[in-house]
This record gives structure tokens, C-alpha cells and sequence, in this order.
């Protein structure tokens, strides 16, 4: 009798222990889903950014060193390997159309292009995916960390070396301050 007690006991914990461990990789691999999500949409907008960069040349001959940086932003995209230096470009390069968009209405010319409309309509709509890929995949590390260090499973965690993933957030205060525009 103390025998089969003892054996569903060992079931019942070892159930658990699955349970827990295939609920960790799931969350994990919901996490993996949501920065693909916000690689897809980053490199929609950088696949917009020439397009526009070219558009906004002829209009803006004097603001080159805005093209150029975003021009530079885009190259090094290429080469950025984690979730920090992917936010870190993210956030520059934010700043740096953001000042595109402002320019743009000092130039009325530009601002009537269709051409133009058309791809500041195509960024808008990138940017609005891009802000909730973002949250998105915020959400989904909070969820996975959170189980993480919660008891029990904590436990089943460490076992089999799980580690905390990294928020996508804005590192600098420079990332976090409004553009500012000058016309002088």
C-alpha cells in the first residue's frame, strides 16, 4: 500500500515538473516570437528609409548631416546583434526621423510631394506596429521572467539553466527627450 502512494506522489511530482518546465519553454519561445515581430517591423521601416531619404535629398540639400546620420543608422542595423544594441539604433534612429518629419515642414514643396505623403503615411503606420511589437514583447519577457523566479517554478529554471530575457527600453536620456528643431 505505502508503495503505490509513494509511486503517485513520484508521478505527481514528476507531472509537475513537466508542467512546469514545458510552460518556461513556451514563454521563452513566445518571447523569441515577439523580438522576431519587432525585427520584421524595424527592418520595414529600414527598408522604407532609402525611399525616403532619396525623396527628402532634393528638398533638403542643407540638412544632409540628418540623411547622412539616418543613412549611417540604417548600415549599422546590419551589424547590431542583440536586443540592446538593436534598441539602442531603434532609439537613435527614432530621433533622427523624427527630425526628417519636422524639417519637412519648413520645406512646402516637400510637404505636398505625394511621394513623400505617401511614405510618411508608410512610416507613421511602421512606427504604430513597430510601438506595439514593442509593448508586445515587453509583455511576453515580463510573463517569462516573472515565471522564472516565481516558486516553484524558480526551481525547474535553474535545473535546466533558463535565463531572464531583456526589456526592449530606451537606454538614454537623449533617447527618451523630444526632438528639438531649429531653424536659424
Amino acid at each position: 500500500m505505502w508503495l503505490w502512494i509513494i509511486l503517485a506522489i513520484v508521478v505527481v511530482l514528476v507531472i509537475a515538473i513537466i508542467g512546469v518546465y514545458n510552460s518556461l519553454v513556451t514563454l521563452r519561445q513566445r518571447v523569441k516570437n515577439a523580438w522576431s515581430q519587432i525585427d520584421v517591423q524595424l527592418q520595414r521601416r529600414f527598408d522604407l528609409i532609402p525611399n525616403l531619404v532619396e525623396t527628402v535629398k532634393g528638398y533638403m540639400a542643407h540638412e544632409s548631416d540628418v540623411l547622412t546620420k539616418v543613412t549611417e543608422l540604417r548600415t549599422s542595423w546590419a551589424n547590431a546583434q542583440t536586443v540592446k544594441e538593436k534598441a539602442e539604433l531603434d532609439n537613435q534612429l527614432s530621433g533622427a526621423l523624427k527630425t526628417i518629419m519636422a524639417v519637412s515642414e519648413n520645406y512646402p514643396d516637400l510637404k505636398a510631394s505625394q511621394n513623400f505623403s505617401e511614405l510618411q503615411e508608410e512610416l507613421r503606420n511602421t512606427e504604430n506596429k513597430i510601438s506595439y511589437s514593442r509593448q508586445f514583447y515587453n509583455d511576453s519577457v515580463t510573463r517569462y521572467n516573472t515565471k522564472i523566479e516565481l516558486f516553484p517554478s524558480n526551481i525547474i529554471a535553474s535545473m535546466f539553466h533558463f535565463q531572464a530575457e531583456t526589456l526592449f527600453e530606451a537606454d538614454s536620456d537623449e533617447a527618451r527627450k523630444n526632438v528639438k528643431v531649429n531653424f536659424n
